[in-house]
Formats: structure tokens, sequence, C-alpha cells
């Protein structure tokens, strides 16, 4: 008897996730972090692997991610190796949420692992200073524009436009290691001021060393599964309500304001199709591989006017117990950064919602959980944008 087809429109929960050793971990190789992460995340959902049809990884091996599928025992009928840098896993999730209603998958495995801190320490491969020069980048590099400095000086673009000021962009790496201080599995938890941050050795005006992120190896691993399958998972599911994703520039010559992120078109996507506003958001775990990040997407998203992020990060508002939680487990400032974060950000996500995050869970009024999430990753240099907006209820 054939196999009846799936309904279309299905709903779409994420029921397994998972981190793989993370920090230092200098014995693993990135196929070996990624398999980890990936039976774990399969043993979190408690489901039978052979439900897997569907399978999304990139930046590892010659042909990701049939590669990495072959390593993983897997034979998926519907692959995305989508490559856009840190936003790479949000707009992976977009896809596989798609496919999953369609019919075209029913349980879509997204898994990322990268050993960035042990290669360099190894010297196996040395720090990423650009991107290369073929193609639109040959126009920027014979300038010695690195990549940290493209960052730079959008930061020093909104100082000049809006008077955000260095003290304000160092809150938010203070307050990301104060959220790193209850989280484990953080590589950084020891507390920092804000003049410790502004005294650092300089690495690309205006950032010193802990305006930028860290680095680290690890890797982690998200299942999403079609409704039906979810009274079979182990665990609550956490619903995908809605996703959007956008593209912004590759030269910086074509982008038309630097104090304009993609992340102000993908979330303004994320949240009309799922139905909801900035404001009914209880948390937010945002990509920062450097502090204007933060900044910026918490203004695209919609979280505050332009310009008006500076003062938005002042007063412990994206501590856990602040006014918008962000970035919960410590971030790439403090916690993990392990090449592209991206997919960590949806693993604390629905680790928060699913009220698994220990010391560090964030409670709303009476101490109940937390109902709605989102998280926003940022990929190349404010190149490309994914948000996904998540939900304890569908």
């Amino acid at each position: 008897m054939p196999t009846p087809r799936p309904r279309p429109h299905r709903k779409v929960a994420i029921v397994g996730i998972s981190l793989s050793d993370t920090g230092r971990v200098d014995e693993a190789t990135p196929h070996a972090l990624h398999a980890q992460a990936a039976r774990r995340a399969l043993a979190d959902s408690g489901l039978d692997r052979r439900l897997i049809d569907g399978f999304a990884s990139a930046g590892l091996g010659t042909l990701a991610p049939v590669e990495v599928a072959e390593y993983l025992g897997l034979r998926p009928t519907w692959v995305d190796s989508t490559s856009v840098g840190g936003s790479t896993w949000e707009v992976m999730a977009a896809h596989a949420a798609d496919a999953i209603a369609a019919g075209h998958a029913n349980a879509v495995l997204l898994v990322y692992g990268s050993t960035a801190r042990a290669d360099i320490k190894a010297r196996r491969r040395t720090s990423n200073l650009s991107f290369g020069a073929r193609g639109p980048l040959q126009f920027e590099v014979p300038y010695g524009h690195t990549l940290v400095s493209k960052y730079a000086m959008a930061a020093r673009r909104h100082m000049h436009e809006y008077g955000t000021t260095l003290e304000q962009l160092a809150q938010v790496a203070v307050q990301a290691r104060a959220n790193a201080a209850t989280n484990p599995d953080a590589m950084y938890r020891d507390p920092i001021t804000v003049d410790e941050v502004l005294s650092g050795p300089l690495i690309a005006d205006p950032f010193t060393k802990l305006h930028c992120c860290i680095r680290s190896d690890g890797g982690c691993a998200v299942l999403m599964v079609a409704e039906e399958y979810v009274p079979d998972s182990a665990k609550a599911p956490v619903w995908v309500l809605g996703a959007g994703t956008a593209v912004s520039h590759t030269t910086m010559s074509e982008w038309e304001d630097f104090t304009v992120s993609p992340a102000a078109v993908s979330g303004r996507l994320a949240f009309e199709r799922a139905g909801v506003r900035p404001a009914d958001i209880d948390l937010a775990e945002i990509y920062d591989a450097f502090t204007y990040m933060t900044l910026v997407t918490l203004e695209d998203l919609g979280f505050c006017a332009k310009g008006e992020g500076g003062s938005y990060v002042e007063k412990g508002r994206l501590l856990r117990d602040g006014e918008l939680p962000v970035n919960t487990d410590g971030g790439g400032l403090s916690a993990c950064h392990p090449g592209m974060r991206g997919l960590f950000l949806l693993v604390e996500a629905v680790r928060q919602l699913r009220g698994e995050a220990g010391e560090g869970q964030v409670r709303k009024a009476g101490g109940r959980l937390p109902e709605l999430a989102v998280a926003s990753g940022t990929g190349g240099w404010f190149c490309s944008s994914g948000t996904v907006v998540l939900g304890r209820n569908n």
C-alpha cells in the first residue's frame, strides 16, 4: 500500500536540541562534533533516527551537506546547504519549516560543528581577516579592509549619526558576560566592567578586544518535525511561528545605510508571519560577533526606534531579569563562538522556552516561563539576516 501523502500546511515544531562539547575542545574533529551534537539532539527528542528525511549543514566538507550526512549515516531526501555566514541557520530553519509545512520533508536535522579555536592553537589554520579577494571583494581588499574593520566602520557611522557612545556599546559586552555567569557551558563567566571593556587592546577602532566575540570550539543541533510527530517526542514542542530572510550587500559601497542591517527586513517578515509584535517577545537571541551587532539589530527588529539603541541597552535591559533578556547564555561575546554561531541562537531560545536553562532561566511575572522568543542571525558584515519567531503555544 502506498504511503499517504503528508497533509500540506502542517505546523512545525522543534522537538530536539543539543550542544556538543564546547569551549576548549582540543581532541575532537569537526565531524566528531557534528556527530556528537546530532546524537544528543536525537536523544533529546526521543524519536527514531529513521524519521529523519531532511538534513541541513554548511561550512564543512567538499560537498556539504552530502559529506556530513554520509558521516552521520543519513540518506536524506531533502537537503539544504545554504551558506550565508552567521545567519545560515536561521535561513535554513526557515527553509526547513517551509519544506515540512508543504509535505516535502517530515523531520529535518540542522547540525553544526567547528574546531575554530583548536585549529588556530595547533596552527592548522590562521585567523580570518577577510573572505577572499575574488569577485566584487577585489575592489576592497587592496585597501586592507578586514572583516572586523567593516563592522567597526559601521559602528562609527552609528556613533556619528546618533551620538551612540563607546560606553553604551560596552554595556552590551558587560551584560552578555553577566548572563554567561549562570551558564555552566559558557567559556568566560567572570564579570567585566565598562572600564575594562574600554581599556582593552584596540582591535579595530572603536572596538577593543571585549567588543569582539570570543573564539571557541563546539557544535550544536536542532531537530524540526511536522506536527504529527510531536505526540511521540520526549519533550514539549517549541513551535516555529514565523520566519523571514533578507540579504543586503557584499561590497560596503553598495550598502545604502551603515546604520540599518538586513534584520530590518527579515524581522518585519518574521513578526508579520507569526502574527506577533516585538512588544510581545519575552527574550531575544541575537547574533553578536561584535557589540554593535546587538545594538543595531535591536533597533532593526523594532525593540526600540532607529538611533535609540545606545540608550536602550543601558540600565540592564539585556540582563536575564531585564526588560528584554538578550543572549541569555552569554552569546558569542562570552559563551561560545565557533565560527558560524546562528544555530546556537535557536538552541538557547528553545532551552529558555522549555524552562531548561537552570540558573539562567528567564522568568516572567509570577515565575511563569516565557511564551515567545526571537532568534535573529546576521551573516557576513551585515550582508544577510534570518529571523525566526518561536513559541510554546502554536
